[in-house]
């Protein structure tokens, strides 16, 4: 729900003549809620960084995982609630470093994966796949992809496709 955030995407976007002249790429400033209530769908829904911050995960990722067609993908990034994450996430980028704003973040609102995953399990049709970490290199500015998920982490989970990991059967060829 961010122009700033569309912005950006679109620059990233501009990057590659594909994405720009496939016409592929929609963006839309919403909220989730106004999403489900359209009945809209996608292939792929990202939540990135957005969790920590709402009063209500369990029903932010039940919204999420409604948007998500059969054989489609949601993902969702966020902080890991570990000393490590208190310690460079709040004390570290909010109160040393001024990266962030003080108050930016609440680190008990900060998910652990396995309860993200629960989530899935409990209130969606989704199937969590993997977890993966996001580690950052602040010489450098870049985010890379590391084992560890102490920090920052993305978990991914999968819509199956009709009758693909359910107890109904598939439909039998002619």
């Amino acid at each position: 729900m961010s122009k700033e955030s569309i912005e950006v995407a679109k620059h990233h976007a501009s990057m590659d003549s594909f994405l720009t002249s496939s016409g592929l790429l929609k963006y839309k400033e919403a909220a989730v809620e106004d999403l489900v209530a359209a009945e809209s769908s996608f292939d792929v829904v990202l939540a990135l960084e957005i969790i920590e911050h709402v009063n209500e995960p369990t029903a932010f990722v039940r919204n999420c995982a409604s948007l998500v067609r059969e054989g489609g993908v949601l993902i969702i990034s966020t902080l890991n609630r570990t000393l490590k994450s208190y310690a460079l996430g709040i004390i570290a980028a909010e109160r040393i470093l001024g990266w962030l704003a003080p108050g930016t973040h609440d680190w008990n609102k900060f998910p652990r994966p396995e309860e993200v995953a629960h989530i899935i399990k409990a209130e969606t049709k989704l199937i969590p796949e993997e977890v993966i970490g996001i580690g950052y290199n602040p010489l450098s500015g870049t985010f890379s992809i590391v084992n560890d998920i102490d920090m920052n982490y993305i978990l991914a989970a999968r819509r199956p496709l009709l009758n693909i990991g359910t107890s109904s059967p598939a439909p039998e060829k002619p």
